[in-house]
């Protein structure tokens, strides 16, 4: 039955997928628009893939499900070039710039006299809060959740949680300011 669905040389869904099943079985909102001609949206019917009103999806993206659920929240956008494999779940007006790289899995390696590409996949969900913006050329790992309104420096590598209300940069990131609302200002974490 996968077969039909998906090569296993080529884990992509099928052209008839595409077409006939998955546009009754993923969400997407209303004035969401995704690029799909010159993107790669691998999704498959088994998995969620949801998008929300508003959302903008560029060119040259690949967003794939086949791991985990890929959940995009309203009003969000998917910079040009950037990589979304689930599971993920990103909030409200989350924006990735360009060429951001998130995953929600990495190649299981626990038996070092195994190939990795045949041990299960570890999967751990990554989730973004809203209003959060996560800097071009980034990486965000699995199992990693960004709290709201964070701002992600370019070219960060975030490997472990970052709070709400915070500026996070470097590889690996870590927090640089946070906002306090008592002095309604941002301050430089030590």
């Amino acid at each position: 039955m996968i077969g039909l669905i998906s090569s296993h040389k080529h884990p992509r869904p099928r052209l008839w997928v595409r077409w006939f099943v998955n546009p009754f079985v993923h969400k997407r909102g209303k004035g969401a628009v995704i690029r799909r001609r010159r993107s790669r949206i691998d999704v498959f019917p088994w998995k969620r893939f949801e998008v929300g009103a508003g959302t903008l999806i560029e060119d040259f993206t690949t967003i794939n499900n086949g791991a985990g659920d890929v959940l995009i929240g309203d009003n969000a956008r998917i910079g040009i070039g950037s990589v979304v494999i689930g599971p993920v779940r990103l909030g409200d007006k989350v924006g990735l710039g360009q060429h951001v790289f998130i995953s929600g899995f990495n190649h299981g390696y626990s038996d070092g006299t195994r190939d990795s590409n045949e041990q299960e996949l570890v999967r751990k969900e990554v989730v973004i809060g809203r209003e959060s913006h996560i800097g071009a050329n980034a990486v965000v790992v699995a199992g990693v959740h960004i709290g709201e309104r964070v701002q992600i420096g370019a070219g960060s590598v975030v490997t472990r949680d970052i709070p709400s209300y915070s500026v996070a940069v470097g590889n690996p990131a870590r927090v640089i300011k946070t906002y306090d609302f008592d002095k309604k200002a941002w301050i430089n974490s030590h």
